[in-house]
């Protein structure tokens, strides 16, 4: 049966591969977002763009964010907006605001809701654990995040646990690392897929930390969260995203076997965060994860770009 989907952040890319994902299982799909800027929609979804409803709203706003859910008859959510970790750190007001208040909206309007919203999927983030956190990072752990952003998405989490304990309301939050993918191109983890696209234009690109990390192939998250959507849940489960780890040396040498001339500098340290996550949990209880070999991504990733040039 198909489900009419709310996708907040969908102007995102995360949530303009989740949108596609949506639609390509019928599903109908409504974008809720504060931009306007439908460019990274029209790259992933090419001429399926214009089946996206686009409402333009604010998370920070239960009022408006509620009458987008009862005037469009939603049946299923997806909360992906957020400001990624750049973004926090320039402005935490305004980040706390939208990560942690805007994802409060989103669960209260859900819990008011439930007896046709059976709960929500959510972005989390590996942003949760610090450098001092153990690799294979632990599902249970990340208590003490090395960012504000991190700190924005464990008070996520802790939004989650005290909506099902308090409400009923179930969900499920997804843990990524670093998100590479056609369409990415702002946060702090972008330089892998900003790198490829300057090797695609033939110019030098900067990767913006070293050292080994764990690579997420966007489409693969957008098929995880849209299976997690299609599942009967119960509780306020957490699980991190299997990935596949690398250096970023051997990402841009990758690059290079695709572009034999392109220059990429890899400057500043490893990320402050693990090198792998431990990401047993959501097989256990969903199914089969995908994972992209990042040789696999990459050339996927190019071959969009490429098509869109």
């Amino acid at each position: 049966m198909a489900e009419r989907v709310l996708v907040t952040g969908v102007l995102g890319c995360l949530g303009a591969w989740v949108a596609k994902r949506a639609l390509d299982r019928g599903d109908e799909v409504v974008g809720y977002d504060l931009g306007e800027d439908r460019s990274r929609l029209r790259l992933v979804l090419g001429n399926d763009e214009q089946s996206v409803t686009l409402l333009q709203g604010d998370i920070t706003d239960l009022d408006q964010l509620e009458r987008a859910f009862d005037e469009c008859e939603i049946t299923r959510v997806v909360h992906l907006a957020a400001l990624q970790v750049p973004f926090v750190r320039a402005n935490p007001s305004l980040g706390m605001r939208v990560n942690v208040q805007g994802t409060t909206n989103v669960f209260e309007a859900v819990a008011r809701r439930l007896d046709r919203i059976p709960g929500l999927v959510y972005a989390s983030s590996a942003a949760v654990y610090n450098a001092d956190d153990p690799s294979p990072a632990p599902e249970a752990g990340g208590t003490a995040p090395a960012t504000l952003y991190g700190v924005s998405k464990l008070a996520d989490e802790g939004l989650a646990r005290v909506y099902h304990a308090e409400q009923g309301v179930p969900s499920i939050g997804l843990r990524p690392l670093v998100v590479y993918g056609a369409g990415r191109d702002q946060g702090m983890t972008s330089g892998p897929t900003t790198a490829i696209a300057a090797a695609l234009r033939g110019e030098p690109a900067t990767i913006a930390f070293s050292g080994a990390t764990q690579f997420d192939y966007v489409e693969d998250i957008a098929e995880g969260i849209l299976q997690a959507v299609a599942t009967s849940y119960s509780g306020a489960a957490v699980y991190n995203v299997p990935g596949v780890v690398a250096t970023v040396d051997e990402l841009a040498d990758d690059i290079r076997r695709h572009f034999p001339d392109a220059v990429i500098t890899i400057t500043g340290e490893q990320l402050p965060f693990p090198t792998s996550l431990e990401a047993v949990g959501y097989e256990r209880d969903i199914g089969l994860f995908p994972r992209t070999p990042l040789t696999d991504g990459i050339a996927k990733t190019i071959a969009l770009l490429r098509d869109m040039t």
